[in-house]
């Protein structure tokens, strides 16, 4: 399973031979650095940790320092590790671009969703609202949450107003339109999660099964 690190960079769209217009999101990935390399006599594991973003040396601490200094790389912003089912084919110091991902194949790409800070349960959950007219006092609120005077206390896990968002989110089966070697960029078909600009892990996918339509 490959992986690669990067940014979103914003959406544009494609227009294909047919005439159809397709929404895709650029995303500015790579190259990544192997920091470490794990395997099952040391570790109990097999996995590779991979290093995204070159940073000063001063706004790194002094064990991420020593740490990058063994692949010969300077301090990264990011670091991810991603377990695999047999022996690692890189070794430390090599670097991964976008060259290891073909169009058409399909992807997985994890990041923070956008924060929308206290949010009620229409907003959050998609609750519909009550009716404006004949003296409806509840428009917008929850409604009950209780239930009578048994079991007299409230369900976990009822959905009601809260935090929402900034939260880690995977949308999964991607379909990557075009890969532009050079300037180190994954044109995605659809969106992905996170603000332009935000932090994003794309993987191959890991089911592999296309969206439908």
């Amino acid at each position: 399973m490959t992986l690669i690190l990067g940014r979103k960079r914003g959406m544009t769209q494609f227009f294909e031979e047919d005439g159809k217009v397709v929404p895709v999101t650029i995303v500015e990935a790579g190259p990544c650095v192997v920091t470490q390399v794990r395997n099952q006599e040391t570790d109990g594991y097999d996995a590779i940790q991979l290093g995204f973003e070159d940073i000063k040396d001063s706004r790194a601490a002094k064990p991420q320092r020593i740490h990058c200094e063994k692949a010969k790389t300077a301090p990264k912003r990011f670091l991810r590790e991603r377990r695999l089912d047999g022996p690692a084919e890189h070794a430390v110091g090599d670097a991964i671009t976008v060259e290891a991902f073909e169009p058409g194949q399909l992807i997985d790409v994890t990041g923070t969703s956008k924060g929308r800070g206290f949010s009620g349960t229409i907003k959050r959950h998609g609750f519909s609202r009550g009716a404006e007219t004949h003296g409806c006092m509840n428009v917008r609120q929850p409604g009950a949450i209780g239930a009578c005077a048994y079991p007299g206390r409230v369900f976990k896990g009822t959905r009601m107003s809260g935090h929402f968002g900034a939260e880690r989110t995977t949308a999964k089966n991607l379909k990557l339109v075009r890969v532009d070697a050079e300037r180190g960029l994954l044109f995605v078909r659809g969106s992905v999660p996170g603000p332009n600009g935000g932090f994003v892990q794309v993987r191959t996918a890991k089911t592999g099964m296309p969206a439908k339509g």
